[in-house]
């Protein structure tokens, strides 16, 4: 079993992440970095599900309310702040825990990224005002002689990456697709995995659990802060308002939708958010440690306490002589023994267990 030097907490929307995160700060000397790429925004309280003023107040939080809503944050932004921010917490004597359920963010953390270039703040207003001038699709359709692979992938109204593809060649001269099969930087420290999914992946208990959640946000004023959003002049298109619950409330105020039909778009959203999340846990980050890693199946480590999680796997990466272990456990949502688990695996690594208070 391998030094974990943070902790991390991945789940689908409505798994009960947050609240096993807070739960652990309040027996853990830790600090929580923020994995979601909706509460990054300021003003994005009620549809992120925002910890509230109490909540914030158990321990320090990070990468929560740290952009305008107008601004953009990516998944390198990420992977720069969340590594930065893990050095700064240990220093502190403290632990880092991980949580959230942005996938391409963690897989971003732990694979790394392309190298591409910054966009210089001159060529961004190039390609929007080419954008401006020339409308999305047109722009787009430039990416058919400059990066055919990226053309086909990409829809001509993701204006985001639309953009970024256009910038990306226009500062290098190289597709931006040419990028991706450069050598990746891999997740610098070790983790310890704790993964929330639904029994047997039955996801008829998890579909009410999004409802009951979307609900409750209506209840409690998400139309009116997604109206607040519009009336600042925020697109419903930014990247802002891509977050699942956002765009079907702005379809309603536009008239677009009834409310019924609203709720239903925003629960089958949501809930498809949380399926492609799931898939990703299932499958997509099994093997996202570094390349090469050698994977196996801890369950001596699972059979060592009678609470273990059912399922864990472990992997180390050796490359370049450089071990970085990580160790993921799954976790049943339903389960009502699950809080005994994770502290039965949490026992298993005294270096993490060393933050008890």
């Amino acid at each position: 079993m391998g030094m974990c030097e943070a902790l991390v907490i991945l789940g689908p929307t409505a798994s009960g992440k947050s609240a096993l995160s807070l739960k652990l700060a309040q027996i853990l000397r830790s600090e929580i970095i923020s994995l979601d790429s909706a509460l990054v925004y300021r003003g994005m309280d009620v549809g992120t599900a925002k910890p509230s003023k109490e909540e914030l107040a158990i321990c320090p939080h990070h990468l929560i309310d740290i952009c305008d809503p107008s601004e953009s944050y990516s998944a390198a932004n990420f992977r720069n702040d969340c590594i930065r921010l893990v050095g700064e917490i240990r220093a502190r004597g403290a632990l880092p825990i991980i949580c959230g359920g942005t996938m391409m963010y963690y897989k971003a953390l732990v694979d790394g990224l392309s190298p591409l270039p910054e966009t210089s703040p001159e060529v961004r207003e190039q390609v929007q005002a080419m954008a401006a001038a020339e409308g999305w699709p047109s722009v787009h359709e430039k990416l058919k002689t400059i990066d055919p692979p990226l053309y086909q992938k990409l829809a001509p109204l993701d204006k985001q990456r639309v953009a970024r593809a256009l910038e990306v060649y226009l500062m290098t001269g190289r597709p931006m697709s040419s990028y991706f099969g450069e050598k990746k930087n891999a997740c610098p420290f070790s983790r310890l995995e704790l993964v929330l999914l639904p029994q047997d992946n039955d996801r008829t208990h998890l579909r009410e659990l999004i409802r009951q959640r979307f609900e409750h946000m209506l209840k409690h004023g998400l139309i009116a802060e997604t109206q607040e959003l519009l009336d600042r002049g925020i697109d419903a298109n930014a990247p802002a308002m891509r977050a699942v619950g956002y765009r079907q409330v702005a379809m309603y105020l536009q008239g677009e939708v009834s409310y019924d039909e609203m709720v239903e778009l925003g629960v089958i959203a949501t809930a498809r958010l949380a399926k492609h999340q799931m898939t990703w846990l299932r499958g997509g980050l099994k093997d996202a440690t570094a390349a090469g890693a050698a994977s196996a199946a801890s369950a001596a480590d699972a059979a060592a306490a009678d609470s273990a999680a059912d399922a864990a796997t472990s992997s180390a990466d050796a490359a370049a002589g450089d071990a970085v272990y990580s160790e993921r456990h799954y976790l049943t949502i339903e389960d009502e023994h699950k809080w005994d688990q994770v502290l039965a695996i949490l026992q298993q690594h005294p270096q993490l267990w060393a933050f008890h208070y």
